[in-house]
């Protein structure tokens, strides 16, 4: 084998696109360069310039279309003349694909065309995706039996946490039990909590005696975002001397909705929205000051945010039989609550009022789901050469 083995990471999108898996995969990207040379080939987002030379590896990017309705574009890589001949200049060894659409393809015969290995990480519930774009079930089993024949080409594919490997593999149909590789985050705690809590107090005008419910993410409805604020409504009808603020980090297309919804639900004094956070610093005072972490996505397969508000001893509140509540034990690490907007509700007073229950779930959630990046990645790597060497017998 070589000195160091070049790895190519392929994803349907990226930076200043941001989502958990962007995230994911640069967390890969610049730890894996210690060991290896790492190309990420990407596409560009149309009309957003992004410099490309911040990052510590090799991005190529290729021409990509705006899609209409949703957040994402859709890269044309094999349009791309200019991306394809550079594509072919690289001695690739490895590719691992972070998605199974016109990336992901591209990568996976990339692969077999040069007769390396390839492996797929599992990110998202995509048939659910389908679902909710198509309408129709028959269209939308057409669809992920697609994507489920280039998971099906991979050398090897990962999931997220274990539910997500039961449903690509009991559900889906593919080939086997993937392997578990869960997700983890480069956010440390705060060296003092005190002072993030005063930082986030100040630039919002809070009161240190007032709750803080947090949400950071996409604000889109497929992350239920409509179901906290209607909840947080029955908490206010429920327990008027709860003084709360409800802060939502993030962008995305249902910015204008949620504004109308908090004002229909009359939270307009509690409600606040900051919109993207990018220094990282400051997401971590969010997390610190926030009481607990509001997720009750059915959508996300595992996501980062979970992890990075454990980082800081939050605890979250997710619904029952959510994919991304694989690695939560109910009162343990974290809270579960039926999908119904008053017993999500009765849960948030009832955490906020048990305070034993939840200083016990606090330091639980860091101790069992706080997962750094630095932690994961030599077994990745250890992973990749394994996959490179059993290839060549």
């Amino acid at each position: 084998m070589k000195e160091k083995i070049t790895i190519g990471l392929f994803m349907d999108s990226f930076f200043p696109m941001i989502d958990g898996v962007a995230v994911v995969m640069d967390n890969y990207a610049k730890r894996l360069i210690k060991y290896a040379n790492v190309i990420v080939f990407v596409p560009k987002i149309p009309g957003q310039k992004y410099d490309d030379s911040l990052f510590p590896y090799k991005v190529v990017r290729c021409k990509s279309l705006n899609l209409p309705v949703v957040d994402y574009s859709m890269p044309t890589p094999k349009l791309d003349r200019k991306f394809i001949k550079e594509l072919k200049q690289y001695d690739l060894d490895m590719i691992h694909i972070h998605s199974p659409f016109m990336m992901g393809e591209l990568g996976v015969q990339y692969a077999k065309k040069n007769k390396i290995p390839v492996i797929g990480t599992m990110h998202s519930q995509f048939k659910q995706d389908f679902k909710r774009a198509v309408k129709v079930n028959k269209v939308a089993n057409i669809l992920n039996h697609k994507i489920i024949r280039v998971f099906n080409k991979c050398d090897e594919c990962w999931a997220v946490n274990s539910e997500v490997a039961r449903i690509f593999h009991e559900e889906y149909g593919y080939k086997e039990m993937p392997r578990v590789m869960n997700n983890a985050t480069d956010m440390k705690m705060v060296e003092n909590k005190d002072k993030a809590c005063e930082i986030i107090n100040k630039k919002h005008n809070i009161k240190p005696d007032e709750k803080v419910f947090l949400f950071v993410g996409r604000i889109n409805n497929l992350k239920n975002i409509f179901f906290i604020v209607e909840s947080l409504k029955v908490v206010k009808t429920l327990k008027p001397d709860l003084k709360f603020k409800m802060i939502f980090v993030g962008n995305g297309q249902d910015e204008e909705e949620l504004k109308k919804v908090v004002k229909n639900n009359g939270l307009e004094q509690e409600v606040i929205m900051t919109g993207k956070v990018t220094d990282k610093e400051l997401l971590a005072d969010y997390y610190a000051r926030a009481d607990l972490f509001l997720f009750p996505s059915l959508y996300d397969a595992s996501s980062i945010v979970q992890i990075e508000a454990a980082s800081q001893k939050t605890p979250t509140l997710f619904l029952e039989g959510a994919a991304t509540t694989a690695t939560i034990t109910n009162n343990v690490n974290g809270f579960l609550s039926k999908n119904d907007k008053v017993q999500y509700a009765n849960n948030i007073i009832r955490i906020m009022e048990d305070t034993d229950l939840y200083n016990q779930v606090s330091e639980n959630c860091y101790k069992d789901l706080y997962k750094n990046w630095d932690d994961n990645i030599q077994e990745v790597y250890d992973l990749y050469v394994k996959t490179i060497e059993n290839y060549k017998k």
